[in-house]
């Protein structure tokens, strides 16, 4: 089996889950800290932290523990590695696509020459 592995796969599985995006989408606001990030959610604060640890792994948000606090906050260059691996696909099917319509505008003498 090939490995098609990329170095965004931990990204897009810890974006994959509606949950973990939520708290993405919390954070684009300010670092919170991790009681005040799960306050805002229906779930344990285990099941919180088990959402923060993959997030984390995946170097999507990072975390600092000053005393008894931890604060999370978004890390913004592991979101511009995956926006920047979407506008590579978009251009390279967007050339394809243009390419296709140029074949299909294509008279059948246009094709013969």
């Amino acid at each position: 089996m090939l490995d098609h592995s990329t170095p965004i796969d931990p990204i897009l599985h810890a974006i994959a889950d509606p949950t973990r995006r939520a708290m993405i989408e919390r954070l684009t606001k300010q670092p919170v800290s991790v009681s005040e990030l799960a306050g805002g959610f229906p779930m344990s604060l285990q099941a919180v932290m088990q959402h923060l640890s993959i997030l984390e792994g995946a170097a999507v948000v990072r975390s600092e523990k000053i005393g008894r606090v931890r604060t999370v906050s978004l890390n913004p260059a592991a979101l511009r590695q995956l926006e920047s691996w979407v506008t590579a696909q978009r251009t390279a099917w967007e050339r394809r696509l243009d390419r296709l319509g140029d074949i299909l505008g294509e008279t059948p003498e246009d094709a013969k020459e």
